[in-house]
C-alpha cells in the first residue's frame, strides 16, 4: 500500500472515530508524512519502522520545542496503534518511547477588575458595539472557546432556560449556564442591533457582521484586542484570554474542579488540572483567614 493510501486510510478512521476537525487531522498527516520521507531515505516503509528507527528519527528531529516533539510523537503512537490494530504490522514500536515532560505553563488570566474594564468597552448605542458587548458577556460568562462563540446558531441558544448548547472538540455537546447579566446582553442584541446588522438578510448564526455574514474567528480577535486598548488594559488579550478568566474566577469563587472541567469541555481531568494552582491559593487563603493557628 502506497504512503498516500495509509495515511487517508487512517485519517479516515480518525474522522470516523473521534470526529476530529481538518486541521488536526492535518497535522496528524504531516508529522507521518515527515517520518515517512525520513525512512523512505532509510530504505524502509512507513510500516517498517522498529524501536530503533523511530529513536534515531526522533534523534534527527532533536533541537526542537518540547511540545513539538511531544506532538508529534503523539501522532506516531496513533498511527502504530491504528496500524496493529487493523493487522498492518505485528508490534507497535512506539510502546517503550516515553513523552518529553512538558512545563506547563500558568494560563494568562485577566483580574476581575480588567475583566469589568473590557466589558465596559464596546460602545454599546451603536449597533456593532451592543453585539460586542453581548459576545464579550457570553464568552466570559460560559468560557466557551472562540470557534464555539463565533459558531454559535440561533437553535442552540435558549434564552428561556438560560443555557447555550455547545458542540465542541470531538462533536461533543454540552449545556452551559449563561447567567443573568449575558442572557439580558444577549437579548438586547438579538431584539435590537442583530435586525440592524443582517439589513434584512437571513442568517442563522446568531452573532453577526455589518455584512450579514457570521462573525470569524479572526474578526473577533481583533475586535478583543482593540477593545482591551480601549479599556487601558495592557496585558495581552485575547479569546482564551477571558476562557482563562472564566475558570480561574470561578475557582477562586468556590466552584469545584469537576464543575470547571464540565463547563470548559474538556474530556479530560488532566487538562483542567492547569488550574489547581487557583484552588491550591484560595484554600491557603481560606486557612488563614477562619483557622485559629492561620
Amino acid at each position: 500500500m502506497s504512503r498516500i493510501d495509509l495515511l487517508d486510510e487512517f485519517c479516515d478512521s480518525l474522522w470516523l472515530e473521534d470526529g476530529l476537525s481538518k486541521n488536526t487531522l492535518e497535522s496528524y498527516r504531516s508529522d507521518l508524512k515527515q517520518l515517512s520521507q525520513w525512512l523512505e531515505k532509510q530504505g524502509r516503509h512507513l510500516l517498517e519502522a522498529d524501536h530503533a528507527l523511530l529513536l534515531e528519527f526522533l534523534a534527527h528531529q532533536s533541537g526542537r520545542k518540547a511540545s513539538t516533539t511531544s506532538r508529534e510523537l503523539s501522532s506516531l503512537k496513533r498511527f502504530f496503534q491504528f496500524a496493529l490494530a487493523r493487522g498492518k504490522i505485528a508490534r507497535d514500536p512506539t510502546l517503550e518511547i516515553d513523552s518529553p515532560k512538558l512545563a506547563r505553563g500558568l494560563p494568562k488570566s485577566l483580574s476581575e477588575a480588567d475583566v469589568e474594564q473590557l466589558l465596559h468597552a464596546p460602545a454599546v448605542e451603536e449597533s456593532a458595539g451592543l453585539r460586542d458587548r453581548a459576545m464579550l458577556e457570553v464568552l466570559y460568562a460560559s468560557g466557551l472557546r472562540v470557534s464555539e462563540l463565533v459558531g454559535l446558531r440561533l437553535s442552540q441558544v435558549s434564552l428561556d432556560m438560560g443555557v447555550v448548547r455547545v458542540s465542541g472538540k470531538g462533536g461533543k455537546e454540552r449545556l452551559v449556564p449563561l447567567g443573568e447579566e449575558a442572557l439580558d446582553w444577549i437579548d438586547r442584541y438579538l431584539k435590537a442591533s442583530r435586525p440592524a446588522l443582517l439589513k434584512g438578510k437571513k442568517s442563522d448564526a446568531v452573532f453577526v457582521t455589518a455584512r450579514g455574514a457570521s462573525m470569524s474567528r479572526q474578526a473577533f480577535w481583533h475586535l478583543i484586542k482593540r477593545h482591551a486598548a480601549r479599556a487601558g488594559i495592557t496585558k495581552p488579550v485575547s479569546p482564551h484570554t477571558l476562557r482563562h478568566a472564566f475558570a480561574t474566577h470561578l475557582l477562586n469563587h468556590g466552584a469545584d474542579l469537576r464543575v470547571v472541567q464540565i463547563l470548559l469541555g474538556h474530556s479530560d481531568i488532566s487538562t483542567t488540572q492547569i488550574y489547581t494552582h487557583v484552588a491550591r491559593e484560595r484554600l491557603k487563603s481560606l486557612h488563614e483567614k477562619h483557622h485559629p493557628r492561620g
